[in-house]
């Protein structure tokens, strides 16, 4: 059977999550990464000095859930007083976009090389952000069917600002459909067949994120843990009280790291938001931000539920697990600048972020495509540079001969005016240039026309082209960041885990890096 081909790339991002990769950002804002065996083994034992014992396993145990391969690597690291490689992500319709599974698959391998590398037990935990209350971000996702990139969505039922862990799912029996068909004839009906074990109509948003991400990636070695779960809000809950208390401290903190980095030229990756605390409260589920003016007293409630905001919750994970390292994406590395800053205020460890790995699958369908049109993935990335290679290869060659000759002899002709006007100048060279550019421009527009009625004569070569870029770059986008992989993993299930744990695996060397 033919395998899918995963091309790896560089992650991207802005400018600042740039800098932070290559180290250029200012010093203070990012905890530095660690360069070799050595470094990393330092890094690990000061984080796990911290950790003795397995109580952090056993605080949060019931949130994790831990079975299979997943359970085995935690107890033995727990016992091994060992660290943790995490990432996460919020929840996501039918496990969200394929970077969940790339931040999955990048946490374990480098896990993995970490361990062997350092000799300190490590384990991979994903956390799956159930108390997040995006509804909007949670509520649809994509899948490339022919020459289409369809969305698939829920509606809301339950109110604005809903935890997702509490938000219903409702009857996702179209949606789940919609999916499945995307997939085709898949013959790893594993995949599918947990995926309608966790959405189903008395199931929530969040819930069956945790329950689908698990049937996934617990064999695989990766233990999810659920955020919003009782066990993760008690264990949290003294760093919340803390972070309130502190409010005003960790508010000016982050306006002062924010004016750094835009003075540093950069963009602050999250906006500070005047007069709200970086704790969310909650009594019913439908999270609201603390006031400042009302930190204090909601420090002493013991009746509201508190969960981080997006800068705060690193810190937190920081403090309830032996975090030894966070796989973030472009976004996610910029406003650990900013996460530095709160950690700071707090008297808190800085969280450590390294990038995700990043890739792009191109299954064989695909690759056959990209043959027939002569072409390579660079080629369909960037737009009109393939429509005007189809239209080139199109265009008869009499036809592109002529109009070589016509710019040729444009130029060839502009030159003698210009030479007999620097002889005997009668106009300024300025109007002379000026109809160099005219004349270039009327030819080029010539040729664009033409190009384009050779290109819809070649309706099969578009059609291919249309496909090609539903599989690869969905409007315009990275395959990852648009498309989910569920029909991708039904499709080619063990082969294609494989590849992927291949190409994050040297990634993973990159990051631990020499000295």
């Amino acid at each position: 059977m033919s395998v899918p081909r995963v091309y790896a790339e560089p992650i991207g991002g802005g400018a600042l999550a740039r800098a932070a990769l290559d180290g250029t950002a200012p010093a203070g804002w990012f905890l530095p990464r660690p360069r070799g065996t050595e470094s990393w083994r330092s890094h690990a034992e000061t984080v796990r000095s911290a950790f003795p014992g397995a109580r952090w396993l056993e605080s949060l145990r019931p949130a994790l859930s831990p079975s299979g391969a997943a359970k085995e690597r935690l107890e033995r690291v727990a016992a091994g007083h060992g660290v943790v490689v995490t990432t996460g992500q919020q929840p996501g319709l039918f496990g969200g976009p394929g970077y969940t599974w790339l931040k999955a698959i990048s946490a374990l391998t480098l896990a993995d090389r970490l361990e062997r590398e350092i000799g300190i037990p490590t384990a991979p935990v994903f956390w799956a952000a159930t108390d997040d209350a995006d509804f909007d971000e949670a509520s649809f996702t994509n899948v490339s069917v022919g020459t289409e990139c369809k969305r698939i969505s829920i509606e809301r039922t339950g109110p604005e600002g809903l935890v997702m862990s509490q938000m219903p799912l409702g009857d996702v029996t179209t949606q789940l459909d919609a999916l499945i068909n995307a997939a085709g004839s898949a013959p790893q009906s594993a995949v599918l067949d947990a995926l309608r074990a966790a959405y189903h109509k008395d199931a929530t948003v969040g819930g069956s994120y945790v329950q689908f991400l698990r049937a996934i990636l617990e064999p695989l070695g990766v233990a999810v843990l659920d955020a919003w779960h009782p066990a993760v809000r008690s264990a949290a809950r003294s760093t919340l009280v803390d972070a309130l208390n502190r409010a005003s401290i960790i508010d000016e903190a982050v306006a002062l790291r924010i004016v750094s980095i835009e003075r540093a030229g950069f963009r602050a990756q999250v906006a500070r938001v005047p007069k709200l605390s970086m704790v969310f409260r909650s009594t019913i589920g439908v999270k609201e931000r603390v006031p400042l003016t009302q930190a204090g007293d909601a420090a002493l409630r013991d009746d509201l539920v508190l969960s981080a905001n997006v800068l705060l919750r690193p810190v937190v994970e920081r403090r309830l697990l032996p975090t030894v390292a966070y796989i973030g994406g472009p976004g996610e590395i910029a406003y650990f600048a900013q996460v530095g800053a709160v950690a700071e205020a707090l008297g808190a460890a800085i969280p450590l972020i390294v990038p995700r790995w990043s890739a792009t699958i191109i299954e064989p369908a695909v690759d056959r495509m990209l043959g027939r049109l002569g072409m390579v993935f660079e080629d369909v990335k960037a737009p009109h540079t393939a429509e005007r290679r189809i239209g080139e290869r199109a265009m008869p060659a009499a036809m592109r001969d002529a109009l070589e000759s016509l710019k040729a002899g444009m130029e060839l002709h502009i030159n003698a005016v210009a030479s007999a006007q620097a002889a005997k100048p009668l106009v300024t060279t300025e109007v002379v240039e000026g109809a160099r550019a005219q004349l270039k421009h009327r030819i080029e527009r010539l040729e664009r026309r033409i190009r384009a009625a050779a290109t819809r004569g070649e309706t099969e070569a578009v059609r291919d082209l249309t496909a090609i870029r539903a599989a690869l770059v969905p409007q315009g986008e990275r395959q990852e960041r648009r498309l989910n992989f569920v029909p991708l993993l039904a499709r080619h299930g063990d082969s294609l885990i494989a590849q992927l744990k291949a190409g994050a695996a040297l990634h993973a060397g990159t990051l631990i890096g020499s000295k």
